[in-house]
């Protein structure tokens, strides 16, 4: 019998996906688990298996196109299914979504284009031309016979009066012979050729298809921004140690293949911070009229891929050594950027770090990842003078911005959140040491 497979539904609030690939063909057989399909979602690009074994009879989507959750995959012909089975599986079958697009040769063409006839085509040089006329002979130039008045009248209109026949006794020329002659010379030049048209300003523009990661970001975006009340504190904090204990360290780790970057400190610190400051680590449930306070601390990270912003969860971040934490970004940058993640990477996310210092910038206002409490950013460490100990000194300072959803987090927790956070930073050992 026949059995539709429907692009199924693959949990984490995807409801549409991009065929990226096919693995099978029209008359392919293959067995349960073989995969059929690769399919681009929102968060990552997945392989769907074949459900049951049996052949390819069909398949239904081109590759770029976007199928939704329930649409028809593929078309199989199962042996062996009869009775009640066979009954309860045809009654599954879908019409087919749409016949597979063929493509067009050639391209469109925005308005019209006029073809000249033979009669518009010259030669370019003087070849196959009738030939010019003779030009008249000349007879030897003269000197009219006028009056002063006639003369000035002439210098007015522009006209060579010695090439006016006079009409006046003996000859003379006449002011109507003059306003003859200058008459038949305006209506016998050629009229002045148009001025050419400026050329239309048309604004110069590429066009490229929306990525599912680029969708689902500016869903997402206008989600967050159009539900939580977004506020942004914003501070400073002087991280020298920091800085010395990084770079006494750094190239012995690199050695075993660790990069230990500043950002496993802070997700050290903040997860600390969390499990001190419950109302950061929370959601908002209206619909059953209650607060959520999530127990577990799994802090989302934002990592920048060509495709767009991803953010991968580190679960149970407050369990986790700085080392472990610099091993488990490291792995997520390199998935995130091979497009390698799985949906199980992006689940149960509590709370969301985002270091845009990384690339350039100091402070920002980083949009909460809804229906998240919190997001901290993280800006570029610079050298600023500044006071120790009554002394001037040189220092290194990171820049912070934590932004809370207002409707969760007061002002008053925000702020002892990040000095608590703030305080880790500016005496790291104390978080290698467990305290």
């Amino acid at each position: 019998m026949r059995y539709i497979f429907k692009f199924p539904d693959i949990g984490e609030g995807v409801h549409e996906g991009k065929i990226l690939k096919w693995h099978v063909e029209k008359g392919q057989r293959v067995a349960m688990g073989d995969p059929v399909v690769q399919v681009e979602t929102d968060k990552v690009v997945a392989d769907i298996p074949a459900p049951r074994d049996g052949a390819v009879v069909d398949r239904f989507g081109a590759v770029g196109e976007i199928i939704n959750v329930g649409d028809a995959l593929i078309e199989l012909e199962i042996e062996g299914v009869t009775g009640a089975e066979a009954q309860a599986i045809a009654a599954e079958k879908p019409k087919p979504k749409t016949q597979e697009p063929v493509d067009e040769v050639g391209f469109g063409v925005v308005g019209t284009i006029e073809v000249a006839g033979d009669a518009a085509v010259l030669p370019a040089g003087s070849e196959g031309l009738p030939a010019a006329p003779a030009a008249p002979e000349t007879s030897p130039r003269r000197k009219a016979l006028a009056t002063p008045v006639s003369r000035a009248m002439a210098r007015e209109l522009g006209v060579d009066i010695d090439q006016v026949a006079g009409t006046g006794p003996g000859g003379r020329v006449m002011k109507s012979d003059i306003q003859a002659h200058y008459d038949r010379l305006r209506t016998a030049a050629p009229a002045p050729a148009p001025a050419a048209a400026p050329a239309p300003d048309v604004p110069r523009v590429e066009y490229e298809p929306l990525s599912m990661i680029r969708k689902a970001i500016a869903r997402n975006m206008a989600v967050s921004k159009g539900t939580a009340a977004h506020m942004t504190v914003i501070d400073e904090v002087e991280v020298s140690e920091l800085v010395a204990l990084r770079r006494d360290h750094k190239d012995r780790l690199q050695a075993r293949g660790v990069s230990l970057t500043y950002l496993p400190f802070v997700l050290k610190a903040v997860a600390g911070a969390l499990k001190r400051h419950r109302s950061l680590n929370s959601q908002l449930d209206l619909e059953n009229n209650r607060m959520v306070y999530k127990l577990d601390v799994n802090i989302g990270i934002a990592v920048d891929t060509d495709d767009g912003l991803v953010v991968p969860v580190i679960r149970h971040a407050d369990r986790l050594s700085i080392l472990e934490l610099a091993a488990r970004i490291q792995e997520f940058a390199v998935r995130a950027r091979e497009r390698k993640l799985t949906l199980d990477d992006f689940k149960d996310g509590t709370f969301t770090v985002t270091n845009y210092g990384a690339i350039g910038g100091l402070f920002g206002v980083p949009v909460i990842n809804y229906p998240q409490a919190a997001i901290l950013g993280i800006g570029r460490i610079v050298e600023r003078p500044v006071v120790k100990d009554g002394q001037l000194a040189v220092g290194r300072v990171m820049p912070l911005s934590l932004s809370v959803d207002h409707r969760i987090v007061d002002g008053g927790a925000t702020t002892r959140f990040l000095n608590d956070v703030m305080a880790s930073l500016r005496e790291p050992v104390g978080m290698l040491l467990g305290e």
